[in-house]
């Protein structure tokens, strides 16, 4: 990990004890490290499109001599042709073929070295590319190991903060506060059926009171029905 983050910030190893021991915010600090790694692959990148211009340059410099010199060789041939059939002077016609021929000489040495140096650039443009791939795929590498670290840290953080709202709560203070609670709703509770009892005996004793009344009535009654009867009144007076 401290190798990491020395590659991350270039700086040296006691350097990077030193950040790793005092940092305050880790993934801050490590997305900033991918982003520099990201700036390091934009270079790395713009590199190897330069090493590939010189390569493709090289390789068509080295057909085009080659070509070239293949085109001096077939002049000469013609020049000789000519000497033969009598066209042309043959002092002239061997002073220009040579001419032709040392051009040919000329232009197949440039193509050698050309394709020689494409091969070189071609090989150095293989082998950064492949770092440039190890590259990208360390990076990708780090994002996703930071996406896990970051979750890891969410669910760490939730469960410290869950774990010391625990750790500050007085379980024995608890139980006594439900136990005065459910105390005072049972008082409540039996306060409220006395108050239904009471209320019950006050209804009973105003029944029996009316019902003593209404039996007084009819006694009283029966008793002027006897009297008018005896005194001789119908029961209609």
């Amino acid at each position: 990990m401290a190798g990491f983050f020395q590659r991350l910030f270039k700086i040296g190893q006691s350097e990077a004890h030193a950040v790793l021991d005092n940092m305050e915010d880790p993934i801050r600090m490590t997305e900033q490290g991918i982003r520099d790694l990201k700036n390091d692959l934009q270079a790395s990148m713009t590199s190897l499109a330069e090493v590939k211009s010189v390569a493709i340059r090289l390789k068509k410099d080295g057909d085009s001599s080659k070509s070239l010199s293949a085109e001096y060789e077939r002049k000469a041939m013609l020049l000789l042709q000519k000497m033969q059939s009598g066209e042309m002077d043959q002092a002239e016609a061997e002073r220009l073929a040579t001419e032709a021929l040392k051009k040919k000489e000329e232009t197949s040495q440039r193509a050698t070295q050309a394709l020689k140096d494409w091969e070189n650039q071609d090989n150095m443009a293989n082998q950064l590319q492949g770092k440039i791939e190890k590259l990208k795929s360390t990076i990708t590498k780090y994002e996703n190991d930071l996406i896990t670290l970051k979750a890891r840290a969410r669910t760490a953080a939730s469960t410290k903060k869950i774990n010391q709202q625990l750790a500050k709560v007085d379980s024995s203070s608890t139980i006594t506060m439900l136990e005065k609670m459910r105390n005072k709703v049972e008082e409540d509770e039996s306060l409220a059926q006395a108050y239904g009892q009471v209320a019950d005996i006050d209804k009973s004793v105003d029944n029996e009171i009316d019902a003593a009344l209404s039996q007084d009535n009819a006694t009283a009654n029966d008793s002027l029905a006897a009297l008018k009867a005896k005194m001789g009144i119908s029961a209609g007076s």
